[in-house]
């Protein structure tokens, strides 16, 4: 099965591959069998795309993130999830309660990927469409009429594809088309930024970091409207799992990915 993948998009074969290869270990961290089972319909170099600090970014950040979205759904079980970039992701999976909506949204490119290896599901639309534009906003907004809970949007693995000005309107889109909300960014730091082409996997494609910050304040004062609610750096995770982690940790306590949370 042939990909035919931007140069951005082709990095959702990280995670893909991290999610797949942290499946097969023995006391696995987190469980993602339809990642498997893409990695091997595609026949992916695995080896290209996981290394050590990719790996454990990766684990870390999706069990963060489960854990958010867990509790935002314990406290709006209808709530409605709209994937940014989703690439392979398949978290629907992990926190699908029978009642939440998911919206799997990238550009044209992805979503003919994903509409490869992903069925149709119940509750679960595959939208095509670009964040820096608005017109896939009518399609949410049908889906949320008639639903309580505020939309939970997700950018992970995004934003530092972005410029700030870029950001900036992706986050006027989200304000100006829905009356509330919640966003879950991931943030690059201007460390990794800067030194990108040492990273240990996005370096083995072509894409190149774009923006980063120093803290997500810097993200929220892009656009008027939106607050900062909370941020936590991947090391909080990593650290938990390896001695690399803890030294990581110490060493470069602001260089790791972190996510960060706003509302409007």
């Amino acid at each position: 099965m042939a990909l035919d993948l931007g140069d951005v998009q082709t990095t959702a074969l990280i995670p893909l591959v991290v999610k797949a290869n942290e499946t097969l270990r023995p006391n696995a961290r987190i469980h993602d069998p339809k990642a498997v089972e893409i990695v091997n319909a595609l026949h992916i170099d695995t080896k290209r795309y996981d290394k050590f600090m990719s790996h454990e970014g990766v684990v870390a950040r999706t069990i963060m993130l489960d854990r958010q979205l867990q509790e935002i759904i314990d406290d709006a079980p209808d709530t409605v999830v709209v994937n940014i970039g989703a690439g392979f992701d398949n978290r629907f999976q992990r926190v699908d309660n029978g009642k939440i909506w998911w919206v799997d949204m990238d550009l044209p490119d992805s979503i003919a990927a994903r509409k490869k290896v992903f069925l149709e599901q119940d509750r679960v639309t595959m939208l095509a469409g670009d964040a820096l534009k608005d017109d896939w906003c009518e399609t949410v907004q049908n889906i949320l009429k008639g639903r309580q809970a505020r939309p939970v949007f997700i950018a992970e693995g995004l934003f530092m594809y972005f410029t700030l000005e870029e950001i900036r309107t992706f986050l006027n889109i989200l304000r100006d088309n829905f009356d509330r909300g919640i966003l879950i960014a991931e943030q690059n730091s201007k460390m990794m930024q800067k030194h990108g082409k040492y990273h240990d996997t996005v370096s083995k494609t072509n894409a190149k970091f774009m923006s980063g910050t120093d803290s997500a304040q810097e993200i929220a004062d892009l656009a008027e409207g939106i607050h900062l609610v909370e941020e936590h750096s991947f090391n909080e995770e990593m650290k938990k799992h390896s001695i690399r982690g803890k030294l990581f940790a110490l060493i470069f306590p602001n260089m790791n990915d972190r996510w960060a949370t706003f509302e409007w």
